[in-house]
């Protein structure tokens, strides 16, 4: 039986301070945090399109929906106990908080161990599979993987400890860091590509090596003080038990990323299908874009994670009206972005796509690309932002119908479909298509639903 939740007041200011200050002092560090990521990313690209060559393009792009695997599992541990933590330091839980950071911990190496296993077995007949005989291609790609998966453990712990500071209020701690390693980063890759001619390798190296140093620093900082989940909390807590919990609030999201890698695939399968004479610079052309777009997603990702975090704290400690503040200045603010973002990629679309290369074909592939694909954009980050509000609520069931029907059923059948129908240049449609779908689907269940900004049970979703 659950009973009203008194709010923690105290010096929590996801409870107490101005809902848009709450928003700005979270959300524009974090924003800072994962877009220097995404700044990286695309980096990467330019090093590896104009010093390696167009085949070491498309090489990272046969590697892009392995990377969002691993990305999806950084979300599963990390987002999932986001959620729990948040709403247990809203409701004054705070050794609920401890045993979930330290159990995500042990959740983190299981994944990581059971990922790296499967990956070397099956991994290598998959990438032979995507590059369809070019052993150039597949070559590149595996070792580009081969770095990415070992260094997997890291990413997983690095995302749950950033999370967890981030859902403790020191978002800005964590821009800093992340700024400053991530330029070590790009200095790290221009060493390792331009100098020392290492290739897509030398980019998965400099990934790997950042993630191991920022994983150090916050470790450090966690030691040197943090009042409500310390770091000998790992010593206190089990780290091999209490796992569902977690899993099943990360899990939409999780499964929201690995759809991406879905999406991929059905793409590279459907430019293999139709075997044209410019495959190879549409393949090329689709690894630019899936970048480009992978940057504009992060400051997205931030603004749903700071509806997270406010939703949850405010919903554990009762504060309806300072949830549904939250939620709406979150889904403004993620439409003006995603709105900035279309207008600059259909204005500038040729200049932003001759960065990463100088083949005409590839040039003229992202623009065909992108075209079709911002119709319904603007409204991809609201979305998001009500994906993550319901996760935060406790309500996991919502969060996947918003997350998983796009990137696991619509586009990959619709684009099967288009290619099938209407060939390459058709094949861009069925993501303004799938855009269209998912927006009625997200309005019709904002409005039936409605939002109390009232939690599942806490003691029932957290135990």
């Amino acid at each position: 039986m659950s009973h009203p939740i008194e709010p923690q007041g105290g010096s929590n200011p996801f409870l107490n301070a101005p809902v848009w200050r709450v928003f700005l002092s979270t959300a524009v560090p974090m924003a800072i945090v994962l877009s220097m990521s995404g700044v990286l990313n695309l980096v990467d690209g330019i090093f590896v399109g104009r010093f390696v060559g167009p085949e070491a393009l498309a090489a990272v792009s046969l590697a892009f929906p392995a990377v969002m695997v691993m990305t999806a599992l950084s979300t599963l541990v990390g987002g999932g106990m986001a959620s729990l933590m948040a709403r247990a330091l809203g409701a004054g839980e705070t050794s609920l908080a401890r045993s979930t950071f330290v159990r995500a911990h042990g959740l983190a190496l299981a994944v990581s161990a059971a990922f790296i296993a499967g990956g070397l077995v099956i991994g290598p007949a998959l990438i032979r599979d995507l590059a369809a005989g070019n052993a150039g291609v597949e070559a590149m790609t595996r070792s580009y993987l081969l770095v990415l998966l070992i260094g997997l453990p890291v990413r997983l712990v690095l995302g749950l400890h950033a999370d967890a500071l981030r859902t403790e209020g020191r978002a800005s701690l964590i821009a800093v860091l992340s700024m400053l390693l991530n330029l070590c980063n790009m200095a790290a890759n221009w060493l390792l590509i331009v100098v020392l001619d290492f290739g897509v390798t030398g980019s998965a190296l400099g990934t790997v090596a950042s993630e191991a140093i920022g994983l150090a620093l916050l470790v450090a900082i966690r030691l040197r003080g943090s009042r409500e989940v310390p770091m000998r909390s790992l010593r206190q807590c089990n780290w091999w038990s209490g796992w569902r919990e977690i899993l099943v609030l990360g899990l939409p999201l999780c499964l929201g990323f690995i759809g991406l890698a879905v999406v991929s695939i059905s793409v590279l399968g459907a430019l293999r299908f139709l075997d044209g004479s410019d495959t190879g610079a549409l393949v090329a052309a689709y690894g630019v874009v899936t970048r480009i777009l992978g940057l504009a997603f992060l400051p997205q990702m931030a603004f749903a994670l700071t509806a997270q975090t406010i939703t949850g704290h405010n919903a554990g400690a009762g504060q309806t009206d300072r949830v549904r503040a939250g939620l709406t200045l979150s889904c403004a603010v993620a439409f003006l972005w995603c709105l900035a973002v279309t207008l600059v990629l259909l204005v500038a679309r040729g200049p932003v796509a001759e960065m990463f290369s100088t083949d005409p074909a590839i040039i003229a592939g992202v623009g065909s690309i992108l075209q079709p694909m911002m119709v319904f954009y603007p409204f991809a980050g609201p979305i998001l932002v009500l994906a993550l509000y319901y996760q935060a609520l406790g309500q996991p069931g919502r969060t996947a119908l918003l997350t998983l029907l796009k990137p696991w059923l619509l586009t990959p059948l619709l684009v099967l479909g288009a290619a099938h129908r209407l060939g390459s240049d058709g094949l861009w449609l069925a993501f303004p298509l799938a855009d269209g779908i998912l927006l009625a689907l997200g309005a019709a269940l904002l409005v039936r639903a409605g939002h109390t900004g009232r939690p599942a049970n806490i003691a029932e979703e957290a135990r």
